[in-house]
């Protein structure tokens, strides 16, 4: 279970520190839309309508000529949290013993850790729950409070059918109307060509994609004859996991994990590896911090 005392620890990381999107500077995406704002962006001639307010009375001194100030309107950055719910997400840690966290919970928890800095520097966040499309699960309300009420509903939450990432992320992407910092938490355990497709739709924007695995997808705790059991296809392989089995099995989840990080090299995401055996906190400076 998520412990919402976690956001306590948040404060040694930067809320300001964020990757650049497009114009941002220190949490504020500037727009190409011109209005009376805090930039000052250009000057151009008074036309009568105009309010005389703007009109620049320095220039005019020096040239005679009426100009008006143009500024950039600035709007806040929009943090956006995508968190895989699928089945295979509810792997990796024991719920019931509240031990170690399953990839589900810590995806969430990067996904809100996102969250909360992003309200503590007035930014906007979105959270969403991925599956054969996505589900917005926050309401509007980009406060710390709103942080607190996703914990408990995300604590409720059991990961369950597969994901769709193409349908997913195009359909969320089209949600977005403004270049904004991604988040996609999942242990992309799809074809490859299909979470291409997906994230292509992301690639406008900032985007990094944390690949969840657990220690025992990493290193599993098998030996000889073995039963090993899809969780979203409810399919059941036996085999014999002997040395040559390990090895090959080793040499696959390496090779998946090489694609994904090419297929985000091809969409311009970050790739960050996630075990969640590792401490927490040092894997979000990971995936928080380029």
């Amino acid at each position: 279970m998520i412990d919402p005392t976690f956001l306590d620890e948040l404060a040694r990381f930067d809320p300001s520190v964020q990757r650049r999107v497009d114009a941002v500077q220190q949490g504020e995406q500037r727009s190409t839309e011109v209005g009376e704002g805090l930039t000052f962006s250009d000057h151009r001639k008074y036309t009568p309508g105009d309010d005389t307010r703007l009109v620049d009375w320095r220039v005019y001194a020096r040239t005679e000529e009426l100009y008006i100030k143009q500024y950039e309107a600035e709007r806040n950055l929009t943090v956006h949290v995508l968190v895989d719910a699928s089945r295979s997400m509810d792997f990796g840690g024991d719920r019931e013993a509240r031990a170690t966290p399953n990839k589900f919970e810590y995806a969430a928890k990067l996904g809100l850790g996102f969250a909360a800095l992003a309200a503590a520097e007035q930014n906007d966040f979105r959270v969403s729950l991925l599956g054969e499309t996505f589900e917005r699960i926050d309401r509007g309300r980009s406060t710390q409070g709103e942080v607190l009420r996703l914990i408990e509903q995300l604590n409720k939450t059991e990961p369950s059918g597969e994901t769709d990432f193409r349908t997913a992320c195009a359909d969320y992407a089209a949600t977005i109307d403004s270049k904004s910092l991604v988040l996609v938490a999942s242990d992309f355990l799809d074809d490859t060509a299909e979470i291409e497709a997906g994230l292509a739709a992301l690639q406008r924007n900032d985007c990094t994609l944390a690949h969840v695995l657990s220690p025992d997808e990493r290193d599993p705790p098998a030996q000889g004859d073995t039963i090993f059991r899809d969780p979203e296809a409810d399919r059941r392989l036996r085999t014999y996991f002997g040395a040559n089995v390990e090895r090959r099995y080793r040499d696959r989840l390496q090779e998946h994990l090489d694609e994904v990080e090419a297929v985000g090299d091809r969409v311009g995401a970050r790739h960050v590896a996630v075990d969640t055996g590792e401490d927490f906190f040092d894997t979000f400076g990971e995936v928080w911090v380029e």
